[in-house]
């Protein structure tokens, strides 16, 4: 699979430029090492901090590392009337839908130097300017795409069960719910999967605090996310965007250095990172050897035959065989030579479901 995507959002002065800002820093100190990194004045692609990549290439002696990326789209123009075409309404709503998952910016912190648009810092009001206006956008597509699939089905009944599908997601948008809180059969489901709905697309909210807050990263407001991210089954991860941005001028010993001097183990971004790939399912295989060691981006239950298509799909074609050794096996008998005399290389074949963190040598025609 490409590159997963995250388009982030909030209101203004809630610290999306910030953390974007941040994202955008680290994501230009890796363009140097990836050719194919290009940014965009909204795109940020970051990657996924993984030590067992490290480590293995330090087994391997590789030359290169090539860990997994994250794309980050920062979608401007989100206010009221976003869905109406207010601000840069229409364009938003076409950057968002092309991403995998939101990340939610939500203001959690007090500053008096900084205004709220709303006058007061209310996350909870914030998130449901948004939401509304998401729910908008999603319910016009279903009114208009029910009213052409009523006509068509005069001449084709097969049409019926699309039109009920769709009917149920216009009830529930009218309710002013979200379409993740839908409760629907695996053939409604299968149908909507058809469709871009926005309030289908998992949110992580990133509950940004202050400094303050540091290094616990909890307030009353961010429990009030909590709540609400717990009924409609989205994640919060708090983060102090202001931090972030300062993490992203340091080297990375520097910044390791000034995180454990505030009693943090990690910065919000690498957190943000790894829960928007547990949030969507997705794990990484490796591949190992002396020209690169590879982290590969799968969703989870995927099978051996079909992740071998993520390298080339020649080798999904001509699969054979896959020799799996866990990242543990391949530390603890110094490689794959030493996992095979070990009786630790299994040999598994196209139907073996892929496991996060398997070391994999395919074998094909």
């Amino acid at each position: 699979m490409p590159n997963l995507s995250c388009g982030i959002v909030g209101l203004p002065n809630v610290g999306k430029s910030t953390l974007f800002n941040a994202l955008t820093k680290k994501a230009a100190a890796a363009a140097a090492n990836y050719p194919f990194c290009t940014i965009d004045p909204n795109v940020g692609m970051v990657d996924m901090e993984d030590e067992r990549l490290v480590k293995l290439s330090n087994l391997s002696k590789s030359q290169k590392i090539i860990p997994a990326m994250v794309t980050f789209v920062d979608i401007a123009g989100l206010v009221a009337g976003a869905s109406k075409g207010e601000g840069l309404g229409n364009q938003f709503l076409a950057n968002i839908r092309e991403t995998d998952a939101i990340i939610h910016v939500v203001r959690c912190f007090e500053d008096d130097d900084v205004i709220h648009v709303a006058g007061k810092v209310d996350p909870i009001g914030d998130i449901g300017v948004i939401h509304l206006e998401l729910i908008l956008a999603d319910l016009q597509m279903a009114e208009n795409t029910a009213s052409k699939i009523e006509k068509q089905m005069k001449g084709k009944k097969e049409l019926a069960p699309v039109y009920e599908a769709l009917q149920k997601a216009i009830k529930h948008l009218n309710e002013n719910q979200g379409l993740r809180t839908l409760e629907m059969t695996p053939d409604e489901e299968e149908i909507l999967n058809g469709y871009p709905f926005l309030t289908r697309k998992k949110v992580i909210y990133a509950a940004n605090v202050s400094e303050s807050d540091l290094p616990e990263m909890t307030n009353p407001h961010v429990k009030a996310v909590e709540a609400l991210a717990e009924k409609e089954g989205s994640t919060v991860i708090p983060i102090c965007a202001k931090l972030e941005e300062e993490l992203a001028q340091l080297t990375p010993e520097e910044a390791k250095e000034y995180l454990e001097s505030l009693g943090l183990q990690q910065p919000g971004l690498n957190r943000l990172v790894k829960g928007a790939f547990l949030l969507l399912g997705l794990i990484n295989y490796i591949t190992t050897g002396d020209v690169e060691t590879r982290a590969w981006t799968i969703r989870k239950e995927t099978t051996a035959q079909i992740a071998a298509g993520e390298i080339h799909s020649d080798i999904q074609k001509g699969f054979i065989r896959a020799e799996v050794v866990s990242f543990e096996d391949m530390m603890k008998y110094g490689g794959r030579v030493g996992a095979r005399e070990s009786g630790k290389a299994r040999s598994e074949g196209k139907d073996y479901i892929v496991q996060d963190g398997d070391v994999i040598l395919f074998f094909h025609n």
